[in-house]
């Protein structure tokens, strides 16, 4: 018993590698880290949990929480636990033949409260064992994990501008808790409202935290609609008779942005397009958006950004949610989300989404539908396991069936697809997906994790856009493992695994057939050196062998400078590699007439064409102010993209074409953003943006702009909280001068200008909460 306490107590002081406490000699051995270790740190631990040294004595409260027979300071107790030669009863101490086994941990999970009386996760507070010198702090989720010291069942929770906390612990049980988000001194109420879209100093790489109070904003309905308040991101629609929505980035097409569900491959392939549609916006919890290439542990595929969705747990958040839609054009939405905790180790929850319209609008009077036709059902049930000794796991599957019919309002279903009287498309997707995610934490050793991912997809498509048939199969199976620890000390620590993705796909366009197996295994290693709080260094390097690409390697960079408090400095370079699905990442263009020219020459790559290969190269700037009391943040991000291989989609070479061909010449994005963050008044914030894109490539008809990019967009959004849970929010957008592809081959009655003219949009809501529940 005193053997495991004192040994614990050891083992968690920074520095410790190891602790062994000797029953008959009395003393504690102990293998430290000399540049991380201090002396006084293990004195204060061992005092902290009852125990005197050399050099401090632990206070009376610890020493009367010691089990009796630990009491070492009372003679007649120590003598009774010695053996007739003097030397004490090791059964009395410890297991027989055993040092200390591996602690129990304490876990919970530390909130606070939001203006609209839900919770949300508090990031970094500290706990600690009321009365010792160890604890941790909450990650990201606000969650902690902390090893049990014997004879101490209390914690104390404390985080900067809430009220302390001091709770008593029950083994086993999983910890939920809501600090106040004020407190009083004096008389003086202190508050901190955090933004809805946070950027940490700290991390190497520059990430936008994308909250629910974010997501809030846009009442509906998918992740496809979900950025329109963020200047980062352009969300468009590809054509007026899919209605297909998509993101760019960096100027970018969706696609060369790598899009995770909780760290796993998500929206890829044939779900290019279509697959932001695909995840319900009441299912997501929050986001994580970055520009630029991200870590190697993630994959090659990025070249962009990525784009990292955490949707709602088992574990957290409202038991019950339940969220309706409906608009004028009689579109329905409604999502059901429910969880529960089985027991202290299992929870489960189940996401319901289904999607109605039957109703024919047509508004213009141009024959055909604003908006398709739909019939859409979502369903997802995910687990959480919490087991022993550290070990943790979760797992899910998820269905998705979406039905969609456009065209002109006078088309039916039944109309032959060969000559049908009206033009009318019709896309049927039935998708099925499964993951699972297993990892292992060290109580010991905090600072080393042990993960493993798996995922599987199943998709099939089938569809028809006038005379023209596609079909499609694809089906995917994804696995990472993922290991994380530091060298000797924490200034130096590594990230390594290895992954394997398998792709198969086959396509039915019209009369061609292509098909595909691809599989790429993979090893990847990250090293971050951080010698000092304003200087970090990220470097990582991926090996992977593609079966018809070869093998290839994936470096990333990045560097993180803090020159003074609140001014923060990041650069980053980093390669990305892509097969693009170029039917799939283009469907919108197979409801127009055009022929599609597929201008390969390599019988053993997909569609003939070579694999994309780009360098991103990233520069940021981000000042905090404080000014008149609350924080100004201002930042500066400039990106240049230059692609080394690129298949170029040329709209303009033939207005009654489309080609596919390998770029032969330069293909670049320059971007640059500028953005202003301010709360004017209490509860007003402001957020303020402009943005330059300069994307062009090499056509065969020489070096042009892409088309339907702005080079410049501007970006306002104006939001207002009143104190009675009233909330009011307006987005500006404007879009400056887009180039239309050329159509000056075409007779003169049917060209089309050469750019299309610049606008504004506009976004408002207004949201009232009455109750917690409502």
């Amino acid at each position: 018993m005193c053997q495991t306490r004192i040994e614990t107590a050891a083992r968690l002081v920074r520095g410790v590698e190891d602790a062994y406490w000797d029953v008959d000699t009395r003393q504690l051995m102990v293998t430290v880290k000399p540049d991380r270790f201090k002396l006084d740190r293990l004195h204060r631990a061992i005092a902290g949990v009852g125990h005197d040294t050399e050099s401090r004595k632990a206070t009376d409260e610890a020493y009367d929480k010691l089990h009796s027979c630990c009491k070492y300071r009372d003679v007649d107790i120590i003598a009774q636990h010695r053996n007739t030669d003097g030397t004490f009863r090791r059964e009395d101490y410890a297991p027989e033949g055993k040092t200390a086994t591996a602690p129990t941990l304490c876990q919970g999970q530390i909130m606070e409260k939001t203006a609209k009386r839900s919770t949300r996760p508090i990031i970094g507070a500290t706990v600690q064992w009321l009365g010792s010198e160890l604890g941790t702090v909450t990650d990201e989720d606000g969650k902690f994990e902390l090893a049990r010291i014997p004879g101490i069942d209390q914690l104390l929770i404390q985080y900067v501008g809430y009220a302390a906390d001091t709770l008593s612990v029950e083994d086993g049980k999983f910890m939920q808790i809501v600090l106040e988000e004020a407190v009083t001194l004096d008389a003086v109420e202190v508050k901190y409202r955090r933004r809805s879209t946070e950027v940490s100093f700290i991390d190497p790489i520059k990430v936008q935290q994308i909250s629910s109070a974010e997501l809030l904003k846009a009442a509906c309905c998918n992740l496809s609609e979900s950025f329109e308040t963020n200047p980062a991101v352009d969300a468009s629609v590809t054509d007026a008779v899919t209605g297909t929505r998509q993101i760019k980035m960096l100027g970018l097409a969706g696609p060369y942005v790598q899009i995770s569900r909780e760290n796993i491959p998500d929206i890829r392939g044939l779900s290019a397009l279509y697959g932001m549609t695909y995840t319900p916006g009441p299912w997501v919890s929050s986001m994580q958006l970055l520009k630029g290439p991200g870590s190697v542990v993630n994959g090659f595929e990025a070249m962009a950004g990525q784009i990292n969705v955490e949707l709602k747990k088992p574990q957290d958040g409202e038991q019950l949610h339940f969220n309706l839609y409906g608009n004028e054009g009689q579109r329905i939405e409604a999502n059901l989300n429910w969880r529960t905790a089985l027991n202290e180790r299992w929870s489960t929850a189940v996401l319901l989404h289904g999607e109605h319209q039957s109703n024919t609008n047509d508004r213009n009077r141009d024959g055909f539908l604003d908006n398709p036709l739909r019939d859409d059902w979502i369903v997802m049930n995910r687990w959480r396991w919490v087991g022993n000794k550290g070990w943790r796991g979760q797992f899910g599957v998820k269905y998705t069936s979406v039905d969609r019919q456009s065209g002109q309002v006078d088309f039916q279903p039944d109309e032959q697809p060969g000559n049908p009287p009206h033009w009318g498309a019709m896309w049927e997707t039935r998708r099925t997906e499964a993951w699972a995610k297993v990892g292992k934490v060290y109580p010991a050793r905090p600072y080393a994790s042990l993960g493993f991912q798996v995922s599987a997809i199943d998709h099939q498509q089938e569809s028809f856009f006038g005379s023209r048939r596609y079909d499609a199969v694809q089906q995917s199976l994804y696995s990472n493992l993922i290991y994380q620890s530091i060298i000797n000390n924490t200034t130096h620590q590594i990230k390594m695994g290895a992954s394997v993705q398998y792709d198969y796909f086959d396509e039915f366009l019209a009369d061609a057939n292509y098909q595909r197996n691809e599989w790429v295994p993979g090893a990847y290693a990250e090293y971050t050196y951080l010698p000092t709080q304003a200087f970090t260094l990220v470097a990582g390097l991926r090996g992977d062998y593609h079966n018809q690409y070869g093998f290839f390697t994936t470096p990333r960079f990045f560097l993180r400078y803090m020159p003074q408090a609140g001014t923060v400095i990041r650069a980053s370079v980093g390669q990305g590699r892509r097969t693009a699905s170029i039917i799939a990442e283009n469907i919108g263009a197979l409801a127009s007439s055009r022929q599609w020219i597929i201008e390969g020459a390599n019988a053993d790559t997909p569609y003939g064409l070579d694999q994309e290969i780009a360098w991103n190269f990233g520069l940021n700037f981000t000042q905090s102010i404080l000014l008149a009391t609350r924080e100004l943040l201002l930042s500066a991000d400039a990106y240049h993209t230059s692609f080394q291989q690129q298949i170029v989609v040329d709209y303009d070479a033939d207005p009654q074409a489309l080609s596919f061909y390998q770029l032969d010449g330069w293909s670049f994005s320059n971007n640059l953003q500028l953005q202003l963050e301010y709360e004017l008044l209490p509860r007003f914030n402001v957020r303020l943006a402009y943005r330059f894109n300069d994307v062009q490539t090499t056509y065969r008809s020489g070096q042009l702009q892409l088309p339907l990019v702005a080079r410049h967009r501007g970006f306002l959004n104006i939001a207002y909280g009143t104190t009675n849970d009233w909330d009011f929010d307006l987005t500006l957008n404007r879009q400056g001068v887009q180039r239309i592809p050329s159509t000056q081959t075409n007779p003169e009655a049917f060209r089309l200008a050469e750019k299309a003219p610049a606008y504004w949009l506009a976004n408002g809501q207004v949201s009232k909460t009455w109750k917690e529940r409502f």
